[in-house]
């Protein structure tokens, strides 16, 4: 079986909750990536996610969601080449964070260290544009500091 992509946790949580705003989306994407790193040990997809101003985006979802505000399907996305512990880790994820606003998901990524860890290292302000990467070793090490204090 091929390995998921973020074509394919996109489309699984769009089958979850329905129609999603593409920023959500983006940020449900990033959530499920980063507990994925914590809870199964690995990523849930290759795809490099970025620190832009609003929060991490994973470009190549956005390439294709591009010009669209609400997004109910994405074309190529195959949610049954999940692994049942993915699905599992992606449903908790949406249990927590799939009932807050955009804006609200938003706001908690820039108060959390991996997305002002890679605009830092990056030399990034408020604000700012830009495409610095936010590292899988962030992720782990600050969402399994979260998990450890649960």
């Amino acid at each position: 079986m091929a390995k998921a992509n973020v074509s394919d946790v996109a489309q699984y949580i769009l089958e979850k909750l329905g129609r999603l705003t593409t920023w959500k989306l983006q940020k449900l994407c990033y959530y499920s990536q980063a507990w994925g790193l914590v809870w199964d040990e690995e990523p849930l997809f290759s795809a490099r996610i970025e620190a832009w101003a609003n929060g991490p985006v994973i470009p190549t979802l956005y390439e294709k969601l591009i010009g669209r505000f609400y997004v109910s399907h994405i074309a190529m996305g195959q949610p049954d080449r999940l692994k049942k512990y993915q699905e599992e880790t992606i449903d908790i994820v949406l249990k927590v964070y799939g009932g807050k606003s955009s804006q609200w998901l938003s706001e908690l990524t820039h108060r959390e260290a991996p997305w002002q860890n890679a605009r830092l290292r990056a030399g990034l302000s408020i604000g700012e544009r830009g495409n610095a990467e936010i590292s899988h070793d962030d992720m782990a090490e600050y969402y399994g500091g979260l998990y450890a204090q649960a």
